[in-house]
């Protein structure tokens, strides 16, 4: 071995030595990780004695500054980690699993890592809930969760959160192996080894009584080995008014601090959706008195957005962070979340867990909202968001870390002796897979490709869960394209053979089956799931693996989805008596317009193209995800719904000598008792009253539309339109709008 810090040497010459306890267990988790890289017994590497001059030597110091901070020095041939706890030590020796390679013998260090190493956030943490409703984390057993612990702290994580509130008749499915407060006390005795705090995920359920709830907590308090931070959930459980909620907030507090008096908490502003005024009452509360919170976390379903938090929570409450990394829609940070583009196919076939690398996202939320906290616990539920906890762990611990080296620092950690290059590049390149239309994208070829040939050239990784969901999403996507592709070129096929008259023969070409390469791929994410299963328990479908739904990760279960309108212009073709050029026309092309009209589908051209941003929060209600629809499709255009209490669009090209209508088609039954919708075109008032008004078009609405959308058309006076330009807005205060295609047409005369 080299007296030089940056070494290469063989794999049997590493040694660790270590002298008091804590280094010593220390020591013995990092020689399972060498003995695991290196097919060595761990007993060749640890060197207790002072016989041979060890590669590392641990050790204990009390003179660190705190216990998330570490040391490495490089003295006479030896590097010496030193840390105030056994945690501190695990980050030390992560560092050294991160810039190594492992190959052909020999174990390199890529980089300096000598120096005093302290993050840059205080909190830093990922949730495990141990429950029914992950994807992942209820299959597993200690020795799993142990792994996740160890896991979680290689990217610098000190907290990991789980979750201590029964569900509704539905706590315990068939995979679970414990109790649950059983497994807490277990969990969180296994944490305590690591010197790893815990965070308590509990609700405040609707079904049971103060008095309940406080037995509860008071049992589970008492027997939990290690608890340093409780999070309530001021909503989503828990619909009680602010008042109600700080009440009953500092009622536990009181349990917590019993059994566990170093401990915090922290409760969140998340807001439950029947009481409109709940986040101003918290403020109120929180500006009067000391009630004993520590935070205030910031999370989904949240009373203000977190500029408008911070400024309104008084400066002695710190924020804690709650991102949502592990959904890609119908959530706080969907898919491509600044413009929510995400394709309309890739929405409806990978749904809302699917696994879902997305690095860049990760650090544009970082920058986004980390700098108003002192860190925080990720939502996940499960291990298809993997790579966003290393990235989020990795810019909570440095905000200014390169990207790419992080993701080299993930292949390296957890992909040891393959080529780390390609797999951060794949794994850019599976990000940017989900960019705009499959069917034109062809980094989908490209990360298809580099996993196929990364599966050929290293065969060990097709028993490495975490570069098996990797080759997953990338089959996964190129599934999507395949069909997306085949399924274009039969309805343009179709279409010309309905032009002219030719019905059956359309309907034939629609039916065409798939070919030979896509039922392979499709066959190839049967295999894999059951692999994964068997290696980490994700849960890719209902029926063999037991997910817990649909929605919950299930990605077979959606995978099958319509991308294009093939399933739609079928069901209707097949099923309508009348077959005039006009219906077919209106199948294959919706809304006709002339070029000083205007056609817009929220799926089909995205928030982009409207002109303006929207204001506030909105939410999109993705529709083609669910099992409904393969009974009942939806024709594309319809599978993206906007939810907000206003909507604007800048439109252009209007004929300023016509008047025109505009027809919008609306999702679900309004409220009859508002009175407040609101539609205005340049300033002036088109509409006004109940929810949605309009004239509706019932032959429309059943040739065309599906259950539960509805059609309403409006006068838009040529006296509205400014020299043919058009500033449309909607508004509704209490309820909202929920659309998702609007058209705006010439009058006809």
């Amino acid at each position: 071995m080299t007296a030089e810090p940056f070494f290469t040497f063989k794999y049997n010459e590493l040694k660790i030595s270590a002298a008091d306890d804590s280094s010593i267990f220390a020591a013995e988790l990092f020689a399972d990780e060498i003995a695991l890289r290196t097919n060595t017994h761990k007993d060749s590497v640890l060197e207790i004695s002072d016989k041979v001059t060890p590669s590392f030597i641990l050790s204990i110091s009390p003179k660190i500054e705190n216990k998330d901070t570490f040391k490495i020095e490089f003295c006479n041939g030896s590097y010496i980690l030193k840390a105030k706890s056994v945690r501190g030590l695990i980050y030390a020796y992560s560092l050294f699993l991160r810039k190594c390679i492992f190959k052909n013998n020999t174990i390199s260090l890529t980089e300096d890592i000598r120096g005093t190493h302290s993050p840059n956030k205080k909190l830093r943490g990922h949730q495990a809930g141990y429950r029914a409703k992950p994807n992942t984390y209820d299959a597993w057993d200690y020795e799993q969760y142990f792994r996740f612990y160890l896991d979680i702290m290689c990217f610098g994580a000190n907290i990991c959160e789980h979750n201590g509130t029964k569900e509704s008749g539905k706590f315990r499915n068939s995979l679970m192996k414990y109790e649950q407060n059983e497994f807490l006390c277990e969990a969180s005795r296994l944490a305590d080894k690591l010197d790893l705090d815990i965070s308590l995920w509990q609700g405040n359920a609707d079904f049971e009584t103060e008095e309940e709830a406080l037995k509860e907590r008071e049992s589970l308090f008492k027997q939990m080995v290690r608890l340093d931070y409780l999070f309530i959930p001021g909503g989503d459980p828990g619909e009680m008014p602010a008042n109600e909620f700080i009440d009953r907030c500092r009622k536990i507090r009181k349990i917590l601090k019993k059994y566990h008096p170093e401990a915090q908490l922290h409760p969140s502003a998340q807001a439950p959706h029947n009481i409109p005024n709940w986040g101003e009452e918290f403020i109120k509360s929180l500006s009067k008195e000391n009630i004993g919170f520590d935070a205030v976390i910031m999370g989904p379903n949240h009373a203000f957005p977190i500029h408008t938090l911070r400024e309104k929570v008084p400066a002695k409450y710190p924020l804690r962070f709650y991102p949502d990394i592990t959904h890609n829609l119908r959530c706080e940070y969907p898919v491509n979340f600044l413009d929510d583009d995400w394709h309309f196919s890739l929405a409806n076939t990978l749904s809302r867990e699917s696994v879902n690398p997305r690095p860049i996202e990760i650090r544009t939320m970082h920058r986004l909202f980390s700098p108003y906290t002192i860190g925080g616990v990720s939502y996940s539920e499960g291990v298809h968001d993997d790579v966003n906890k290393a990235v989020w762990s990795a810019l909570d611990w440095n905000p200014n870390a390169d990207l790419r080296e992080i993701l080299l620092d993930y292949a390296r950690l957890y992909m040891y002796g393959t080529d780390e290059g390609k797999i951060a590049d794949t794994i850019f390149l599976l990000e940017r897979n989900w960019q705009g239309d499959p069917a034109e994208n062809p980094c989908i070829d490209f990360s298809y490709k580099n996993l196929c040939e990364l599966k050929s050239d290293y065969p060990e990784l097709y028993d490495n869960w975490r570069f098996l969901l990797l080759y997953f999403r990338g089959c996964c996507d190129k599934l999507i394209k395949l069909r997306r592709i085949f399924e274009n070129r039969l309805i343009k096929k179709a279409k010309s053979e309905i032009d002219h008259g030719n019905i059956g023969e359309g309907i034939k070409i629609l039916e065409t089956e798939y070919p030979d390469n896509i039922i392979m791929l499709r066959a190839e994410l049967d295999r894999i799931a059951e692999k994964l299963f068997k290696l980490i328990g994700i849960q890719l479908d209902i029926k063999n693996y037991h997910a817990d739904g649909w929605e919950r990760g299930a990605t077979l279960e959606t995978i099958d989805n319509n991308v294009t309108d093939r399933s739609f212009l079928l069901q209707k073709l097949r099923g309508n008596p009348d077959k005039r050029k006009d219906f077919t026309d209106g199948l294959f092309n919706r809304f006709p317009v002339d070029g000083d009209e205007i056609y817009y589908s929220v799926a089909l051209h995205g928030l982009r193209t409207l002109g303006i941003s929207q204001t506030g929060e909105f939410y999109m209600d993705i529709q083609g995800d669910r099992p409904l629809t393969r009974e009942t499709p939806l024709p594309m255009a319809m599978t993206k719904v906007y939810d907000h209490f206003t909507f604007e669009a800048k439109f252009g090209g209007f004929s300023p000598n016509s008047d025109y209508e505009l027809t919008v088609i609306y999702k679900g039954t309004p409220n009859e008792s508002l009175t407040n919708y609101e539609i205005s075109a340049n300033g002036h008032t088109v509409y006004r009253g109940k929810p949605y008004g309009g004239k509706p078009n019932e032959a429309f609405d059943k040739a065309f539309l599906v259950t539960g959308f509805n059609s309403a058309t409006y006068n838009i006076s040529r006296k509205f339109i400014n020299n043919g330009a058009l500033h449309l807005k909607f508004s509704e205060p209490c309820d909202g709008i929920k659309f998702c295609e609007l058209l705006i047409r010439k009058k006809k005369i």
